[in-house]
């Protein structure tokens, strides 16, 4: 499987740091390629750097790891997406975070899916912070991923990457559950920042039995 990581922020480097660790290839598509050419090469050599138009052209699975105002030009860009899955690990976040300017009878991800002509959507790596999707290791346990998308295989993929990189994958079902994503990593920000709870803490899925 190859893939793209659309943006070389906190959180496409902490995936990209995390998918390469664990052997896969990586493109990091970013408008400007050259500014972040030193972050990308400190990855090895399992990372390789392009433009955004290139990475999504060389990959089957895209992951939009990109300000959620950047999603639609991106989806718009590409004419016909051909059945490559496309990740929505973003939100729709409100300036200074105070919410979402979205939700209850749609989400990002929904709207994404509408835009993106012949993609198979999947909502997922949006509802932890960076540092844990760069590091899921923690000693009381594994930190869940909620995964949502309407096409099964596509889902399953994203599943099997979030447990590749150290994450309980919990499959969501179809991709309204992403009305309910969005707002549960709304949770996550809320207590970091809001809170004072800082960065260094996950969430979990607990079973009785």
């Amino acid at each position: 499987m190859s893939i793209a990581i659309i943006g070389a922020g906190n959180v496409g480097m902490a995936l990209g740091r995390a998918f390469t660790r664990r052997g896969e290839n990586v493109v990091l598509g970013v408008p400007d390629p050259q500014k972040y050419a030193a972050a990308v090469a400190a990855l090895g050599d399992k990372a390789r750097l392009s433009s955004t138009a290139d990475a999504i052209a060389a990959s089957d699975l895209v992951v939009l790891a990109v300000p959620h105002l950047a999603t639609a030009a991106i989806a718009q860009s590409v004419p016909d997406w051909q059945g490559k899955v496309l990740v929505d690990a973003t939100n729709p976040l409100a300036p200074g975070l105070a919410g979402l300017t979205m939700g209850t009878n749609t989400s990002a991800a929904e709207e994404l899916a509408r835009l993106a002509r012949g993609a198979r959507v999947v909502k997922a790596f949006n509802s932890t912070g960076a540092e844990n999707m760069a590091d899921a290791a923690y000693p009381g346990g594994v930190p869940m991923m909620p995964v949502c998308g309407d096409d099964a295989d596509a889902r399953q993929r994203v599943m099997a990457l979030a447990t590749l990189i150290g994450f309980e994958a919990v499959d969501m079902g179809p991709l309204m559950a992403a009305r309910y994503l969005e707002p549960f990593a709304m949770t996550w920000i809320h207590l970091a920042f809001r809170q004072g709870l800082g960065r260094r803490f996950a969430f979990g899925l607990l079973r009785r039995g």
